[in-house]
């Protein structure tokens, strides 16, 4: 009651004021701001909220959204009559008005050179797309948002300018390179968008392949910037590639050492800034640091499990359910024990950032950044968007007993129970149910590199070739399972043999004498932990909880 009165209270009282006085108002209040640095951000989501709802077509009312803008960037704002200048140390905006509040132009000037029209500002803007004008305009300013005073801020950025030539040299096309998605993931540098006025440096580095559950592939990229370190750095202060470029035996670029071009000691390192950050186990954080042999900065870091912040939603169990609903509306339920998951050698962060100091530590960071994307991309294959949370926003998950909720509808009854361990960094297995056979199977999945992927199956004859084949173009759990499982099941019967063994003696001998299990698939030393990969006894899935589990009517 007491809020509503206040609401009232106050339309009365500027019910006689227009749009516009309100808005000058509300200007006013946000510059009496504390710090300067940081607008009240209530008042701005209010001028926002206040913009939006007027809709008159002026200068002032285009002047004084770019003017939020700018401050919410951190960068100054002036106008003239029809011109309005949003303005950084070493870059500025000019964006010219027509009477009516429409955008004429809009230049970009970069220090020392002139201002050339910049058709990518003009396109937003005269489609009032502000929140997609105000990301561009942030990466601009993230880009040349340079630390230090005037003279610090001019040598880093002839520092930046030569390293963004040297990595265009560094791009070249792959041999048999025939689409977008082979040029950005088996390139050396990926797929650079060039550097322009108007827009930074970005490099495509990795895209993901579309395994027709998902409404399109994710692209990973990184924006080339420089920041300061605590530590100085010897940064290239000329192009440390000859012309015409130079390559070794192997075909990789040869650079003349940084001794032999001109160089300076800064207190500063060139950025990788990952768009958006990537999840990345400790194991891949440390190998970052001895390719550039400058630490990741690790102040910020959020360190949990890796397989929890590649899903989405929040879990209060350490036991974690996931849900995949395929196309054909099969359902695929993936079981993450947290005893398995809840590890040292599982303990991973997201990384906003990574340094460097020289070109060619480049091609070695974006080929391990790939690795750890493409272990990303099959573990979150496993969950779809809204599998994080039950209908209504309720978690589903399992805590030691079999936990769900009588309200959870929409599930099939018939749907596959699958279990995924981690066995190393990069590798990790699959259990579930034959279906033909009641017996457990196991699929051990390896990712030696972003292009090289094996696969192992465990408990059951039947080649690993098309599987392979198929997880390496999809990199799709889900996918792959549901090919394995309808080839199990349309498969020859099994011998009356087989069929009189006792389920559970299967599984005691395949944890005695793993070999037992498959004679033709022997797992590699250095790609898997040493926990023998078969059907164990403790398994989820042969636990009486997860026997309960695949009977349950959900």
């Amino acid at each position: 009651m007491k809020r509503n009165s206040l609401i009232s209270n106050l339309q009365k009282k500027f019910a006689q004021r227009s749009w516009n006085d309100t808005l000058l108002l509300v200007q006013r209040c946000m510059d009496k701001s504390r710090d300067e640095s940081k607008p009240c951000e209530p008042l701005i989501r209010s001028l926002e909220r206040l913009q939006d709802v007027l809709h008159a077509p002026n200068t002032s009312v285009t002047r004084s959204r770019l003017e939020v803008i700018a401050k919410q960037q951190g960068m100054g704002f002036h106008f003239t009559e029809d011109t309005c200048y949003l303005t950084a140390d070493l870059f500025y905006l000019e964006v010219l008005l027509l009477p009516c509040g429409g955008v004429q132009k809009v230049k970009v000037a970069l220090h020392g050179e002139g201002p050339v029209p910049s058709e990518s500002f003009l396109k937003t803007l005269r489609s009032k797309d502000f929140e997609a004008f105000s990301v561009m305009l942030k990466d601009l300013f993230t880009q040349y948002n340079i630390p230090g005073d005037s003279e610090m801020k001019l040598k880093l950025l002839e520092s930046l300018r030569f390293l963004v030539r040297d990595l265009q040299k560094l791009s070249g096309e792959p041999e048999n390179c025939d689409s977008q998605q082979q040029l950005v993931n088996n390139s050396r540098i990926g797929h650079l968008i060039a550097v322009k006025e108007d827009s930074p440096l970005m490099i495509l580095f990795y895209e993901s392949p579309n395994d027709g559950t998902t409404a399109s592939s994710v692209i990973q990229a990184a924006q080339v910037t420089v920041d300061a370190s605590s530590v100085p750095h010897r940064l290239q202060m000329a192009s440390v590639l000859p012309e015409p470029l130079q390559l070794d035996s192997q075909g990789c670029p040869v650079f003349a050492p940084l001794s032999e071009v001109p160089n300076e000691t800064l207190p500063a390192c060139f950025l990788l800034r990952l768009k958006p950050p990537v999840p990345m186990l400790t194991s891949f954080v440390e190998e970052l640091s001895l390719i550039t042999d400058v630490a990741v900065a690790q102040t910020d870091l959020q360190w949990a499990p890796l397989h929890r912040l590649l899903v989405a939603g929040s879990h209060r169990s350490s036991d974690l359910l996931t849900e995949k609903l395929l196309p054909d509306g099969e359902m695929h339920r993936y079981v993450f024990p947290g005893a398995t998951w809840d590890v040292p050698g599982q303990k991973a962060a997201l990384v906003e950032a990574v340094p460097f100091t020289h070109p060619a530590q480049v091609p070695a960071l974006l080929q391990l950044l790939r690795h750890q994307c493409a272990v990303n991309t099959l573990l979150r294959s496993c969950s779809s968007p809204e599998s994080a949370a039950g209908p209504g926003g309720a978690s589903v998950c399992i805590t030691g007993i079999w936990e769900m909720s009588s309200d959870v509808t929409g599930i099939p009854s018939e749907s596959q129970l699958l279990e995924v361990r981690p066995e190393s960094a990069t590798s990790f297995s699959v259990t579930f149910t034959h279906p033909s056979v009641d017996s457990l199977c196991v699929l051990l999945v390896n990712v030696c590199s972003p292009q090289q992927i094996t696969c192992r199956i465990f408990g059951v004859e039947t080649p690993d070739a098309s599987v392979e084949d198929h997880m390496k173009n999809f990199l799709s759990i889900p996918g792959t399972m549901k090919m394995l499982l309808s080839r199990l099941q349309s498969a020859s019967p099994p011998t009356s043999a087989d069929a009189d063994k006792d389920p559970s003696a299967l599984v005691e001998i395949a944890a005695e004498d793993p070999a037992t299990v498959s004679q033709n698939a022997p797992l590699q030393e250095d790609s898997v932990s040493q926990t023998e990969i078969n059907p164990s006894v403790n398994s989820y899935l042969c636990s009486a909880v997860g026997l309960c589990a695949q009977q349950a009517e959900l």
